[in-house]
């Protein structure tokens, strides 16, 4: 049997494949790193690192280099290469070379569908290798302080997420269906089509995988992307490129640009992409969506809502879900526990006093706890200022500053913090909106609600602007189908062990609602996001014999 499967083995696959030594060559580059042009331990105020564009095939320099503070003393420790308004014009031709049928579509060089298959399965062994993932782990930790288990899980995903996508599962994803049509020599045929020329913007807080999700999607499908991530991360993204060039990826078919976000909006409209992916703030969303005439996908700001049931079970478990929801990575996921709405049967347990334990354990020596890189201090200590003054309110824990630390005044650096606000307070029209104003840092609401108080909670996540994720902790079918029957969030986790954070590779992440809403990571996100649908209807005849021109119509 295995000598017949053996004998299947196609031409494309042996030329794809060519030989021991090109095998032995891949494997020698994955353990020594030769892709990297940093040493993640090493960059530092006295070695900073520097990061390059790309474009059109080529990694390039500027002569406008924009210097990133170390997140945890100051220095000067990376130099990015960010092209300013009068350096686009590469970019630009980059992406008006690529025609609106896209660089690849069933029709035209469908064996790009499998060479990123193969591209896929080589970049999620290099990720699999433990040299190699800590060595992104540890970059992932000197630009967006996180723990290391946090850091490490982003890899983790990377790679789990390209090993979905190896061999055949590419052009999977650009399966067709035919309908029969109405008389012989007829057939309709749905396929998947890619836009051609897009673009992508990512933030800081998930350096490696929110990149590298999006942009593997869009070039599966058969896009040319551009892809600008935020510059106080971007040497993350720049290094994994650079593997997967060694992995395969033509280096043409990606361009790589750091700028500040008037030169990208720049860029935007004089290129005039076919579809842009953003991830970040509401405001940025909602100015990309009217400056681009609506051809965007957005994964925007997300205020996140807990809700606790009124059957009470593993108290010590629960508790430290929601300190993971609320403080993992000092907050700072789109996916972070904003509000926890508790039933009266979980205020008459210890669960608070338990959160307040385990928020004081996070400490910035293991990055439990570190800087905030988009809220200052100053403005997190603000919010929480105006929230005590609602009448009612209290501090739960923390609302201080972190001590004994240098990370630098342009960023945030507090302890783990909880302000409880009555329900009856928060649905008033003068409070509603600073309550549910989104801290991107280490900070939530809690409230408490009676059994005959769901409608308000209820009422309170409807009034809500922003629809990521959500959480239903129970176990009562009843109670989950009225609460999940009766919200939106588009990734919502319901259930005993449910949260509001951690999402993996192997189901939809996205936010509900919109119709510029964003997927990421599974084959329903990237179709959605990255292809859109095209019909060809086959009509090859016969004409009927007896056929004569009737009358006009």
């Amino acid at each position: 049997m295995f000598m017949f499967l053996v004998s299947r083995v196609t031409k494309d696959s042996i030329s794809r494949n060519r030989n021991a030594f090109a095998s032995f060559a891949f494997s020698r580059c994955a353990h020594s790193l030769s892709f990297a042009t940093v040493e993640a331990e090493e960059i530092s105020g006295s070695r900073p690192a520097e990061v390059l564009n790309l474009v059109q095939g080529k990694w390039v320099g500027s002569s406008n280099w924009n210097t990133i503070a170390d997140p945890l003393n100051g220095d000067s420790f990376i130099k990015v290469a960010e092209v300013d308004e009068t350096g686009i014009q590469p970019f630009i031709k980059s992406l008006s070379s690529c025609p609106k049928h896209g660089v690849h579509n069933p029709f035209k060089a469908p064996e790009r569908y499998l060479m990123y298959g193969d591209i896929s399965t080589k970049a999620a062994h290099m990720l699999s290798l433990p040299k190699v993932s800590d060595f992104f782990t540890k970059l992932i930790q000197r630009v967006s302080p996180k723990s290391y288990q946090q850091a490490f899980g982003e890899v983790y995903v990377t790679q789990k997420f390209l090993e979905n996508f190896c061999g055949d599962q590419v052009r999977f994803l650009a399966r067709s269906f035919g309908v029969p049509g109405n008389h012989l020599g007829q057939q309709s045929h749905g396929f998947r089509w890619p836009y051609g020329p897009v673009a992508i913007i990512t933030p800081f807080n998930f350096p490696l995988e929110i990149p590298v999700l999006q942009l593997m999607g869009a070039l599966y499908m058969g896009n040319k992307p551009v892809l600008k991530v935020d510059s106080k991360v971007s040497i993350v993204m720049e290094q994994m490129l650079r593997l997967l060039h060694t992995c395969g990826l033509p280096a043409e078919d990606v361009d790589f640009i750091n700028s500040d976000g008037k030169t990208m909006n720049r860029l935007l409209l004089e290129a005039n992409p076919r579809m842009t992916l953003f991830t970040g703030s509401s405001r940025v969303a909602d100015k990309l969506a009217v400056d681009l005439k609506g051809r965007v996908k957005l994964e925007d700001a997300g205020f996140d809502w807990k809700i606790l049931g009124p059957d009470v079970h593993q108290e010590d478990y629960i508790a430290w879900v929601c300190d993971q929801d609320a403080y993992a990575c000092s907050g700072q996921k789109c996916s972070a526990q904003s509000l926890l709405f508790m039933h009266e049967n979980w205020s008459k347990t210890s669960l608070l006093s338990k959160l307040k334990d385990l928020a004081e354990r996070r400490k910035l020596e293991d990055l439990t706890i570190g800087p905030v890189l988009t809220c200052t201090t100053g403005m997190m200590l603000e919010h929480k200022n105006k929230l005590l003054e609602i009448p009612g309110s209290k501090l739960l824990f923390g609302g201080s500053p972190l001590e004994n630390h240098s990370i630098p005044p342009i960023y945030g650096a507090i302890k783990p913090t909880a302000v409880y606000v009555p329900l009856e307070e928060i649905m008033k029209d003068k409070n509603f909106d600073l309550v549910t104003k989104e801290i991107f840092g280490p900070f939530q609401v809690i409230t408490d609600y009676k059994n005959s108080q769901l409608s308000v909670v209820l009422d309170a996540v409807e009034r809500m602007h922003n629809h990521l994720t959500a959480a239903v902790v129970s176990n009562d079918p009843l109670f989950l189908q009225e609460v999940v029957g009766n919200s939106v969030n588009g990734t919502t986790y319901a259930g005993l062990r449910a949260r509001t954070t951690g999402a993996p590779q192997n189901h939809w992440f996205g936010p509900a609602g919109d119709a510029r809403g964003a997927g990421i990571g599974t084959p329903e996100a990237i179709k959605l996001v990255w292809s859109c649908h095209r019909e060809v209807i086959y009509d090859f005849g016969p004409v009927p014999k007896d056929w004569k021109t009737p009358q006009s119509t």
